[in-house]
């Protein structure tokens, strides 16, 4: 059961934004992440928890941040609500989307696992809902990734397979990589692996 802590960053002028305290394993359903974000300040920022079926698919999804909250799952594409600070206004949302994302790494991981792609320098295409922050704010976003590079390094655990991903934007072009090994997101643009307790779980 991998633990760890992830920075994360603004990807364009650097500016930290949060640290993700996490742990995530694969269970009886497929994979669980479950993480507490706190500020430059040291203050709570925020909470995600998600699980994954042995597909892939979102079967629970909670993020908070902000005192906004968004529960969410796999249903007829993707539903989620979406609920203020108050807690007096909730908002449902359904859109034909195979998943979702958002700025915490669980999300590199769990589409990468959806996906599950063979080397390739040809992009797949995956439509997916992002919640941004600071008050999870949905927007459909389409992306293309491709799995094009896959390297085995010997580690003090064993070998390690570092993929690497290339992922498109598809409304604007604009490109990045992603390094995951296993459950881990090595980078990624905004992101960096500060601390890891226990080696990566192999989701194959």
């Amino acid at each position: 059961m991998p633990r760890g802590r992830y920075s994360l960053h603004d990807p364009h002028d650097h500016t930290p934004l949060a640290d993700e305290h996490f742990q995530c394993a694969p269970g009886p359903s497929g994979w669980r992440y479950v993480s507490q974000l706190t500020g430059p300040d040291g203050d709570h920022a925020g909470s995600v928890d998600l699980t994954l079926d042995a597909l892939g698919r979102p079967l629970r999804l909670e993020l908070h941040a902000a005192s906004w909250q968004v529960r969410g799952a796999a249903l007829d594409g993707v539903t989620w609500v979406r609920t203020d600070p108050t807690g007096t206004h909730a908002t449902e949302g359904n859109v034909r989307a195979h998943a979702f994302t958002g700025t915490s790494p669980a999300f590199l991981v769990a589409t990468a696992r959806l996906l599950r792609l063979t080397p390739s320098t040809a992009g797949t295409r995956v439509r997916l809902v992002a919640f941004t922050d600071p008050v999870l704010a949905p927007r459909t976003v389409d992306q293309s990734w491709a799995l094009v590079d896959r390297e085995t390094h010997p580690s003090d655990n064993g070998p390690l397979t570092v993929e690497a991903f290339q992922v498109t934007a598809l409304d604007t072009g604009e490109q990045h990589t992603v390094h995951l090994a296993g459950d881990v997101v090595l980078s990624a643009p905004g992101v960096e692996l500060e601390d890891l307790d226990s080696p990566p779980s192999d989701l194959d």
